[in-house]
């Protein structure tokens, strides 16, 4: 197994070019999303899906004060799939389409993908997402064939400010911790990880955050949990019921015979 490898991606250097949208679509050739006009806001693109595999987001921010309008700035992330520790997609998919790489994180293989979409629903994030025209599932790889070359991922590439680093991730963890000090000792307390703790509801994400707001606010969950956790029990608790039935179905029978 080789080390783990993953993404941190710090928005507070974000100046949301989206070099890495449009890197990850060529190196994957994952195709356009259509032209939408949404009229609604400067993010374009709208939300990660089968077809953007990294989403910048475009955050407006309210201008201060009673009485004012417009924005008065924004905060921007690209977003991108968390390849969680637990990863619930993998637990409920029934083809192996799905599967954990020596890196650790978690690939689609379009060829086994049946199109069932039950890792849709599981994914804690919305990540995931069928595609339209096929029904197969798809999301980022971290670019899976570049590693095994190598080679860092495309998005991180692209990156001009490096706002999206790529490298092992007990590396990354320590170096994002010296940022949020960094921030902190600025005057940037708000300045938080996301993502970051192997003690979460997912075991801790392979691709984790620096945040200057509430999770809520880039629309992320606040307490991911990897929605299998109850999984285990449920197995347990039918494979209890199922014994009792036959031992009721037994006990019926040598009654019967019994009475005969």
């Amino acid at each position: 197994m080789a080390e783990r490898m993953g993404f941190f991606t710090d928005t507070s250097i974000c100046i949301g070019c989206k070099a890495c949208e449009v890197a990850c679509k060529e190196w994957n050739d994952v195709p356009d999303d259509g032209f939408v006009f949404r009229a609604t806001s400067y993010d374009n693109t709208g939300s990660l899906g089968a077809d953007t595999w990294r989403h910048v987001a475009f955050i407006e921010q309210p201008g201060g004060g009673s009485g004012q309008e417009g924005v008065e700035g924004w905060l921007m992330s690209s977003d991108v799939c968390k390849h969680c520790t637990h990863a619930a997609c993998l637990d409920v998919c029934p083809t192996g389409a799905l599967f954990r790489t020596e890196f650790g994180t978690v690939v689609v293989q379009a060829d086994v993908c049946n199109g069932c979409g039950y890792c849709v629903p599981a994914c804690p994030y919305g990540v995931i997402d069928r595609r339209e025209r096929d029904g197969r599932a798809f999301k980022c790889t971290m670019c899976y064939d570049r590693q095994l070359g190598g080679l860092e991922p495309a998005c991180a590439k692209a990156c001009p400010t490096d706002s999206i680093q790529f490298g092992p991730l007990d590396e990354l963890r320590a170096r994002a911790r010296e940022r949020v000090e960094l921030l902190h000792g600025e005057g940037r307390p708000e300045a938080r990880l996301y993502g970051a703790d192997p003690g979460d509801g997912v075991g801790g994400d392979g691709a984790f955050f620096l945040l200057l707001d509430e999770p809520e606010v880039y629309g992320l969950p606040p307490d991911p949990v990897v929605t299998t956790r109850d999984l285990p029990a449920m197995w347990r608790w039918a494979a209890g019921a199922a014994l009792s039935m036959v031992g009721v179905v037994a006990v019926s029978f040598l009654g019967g015979g019994r009475i005969r």
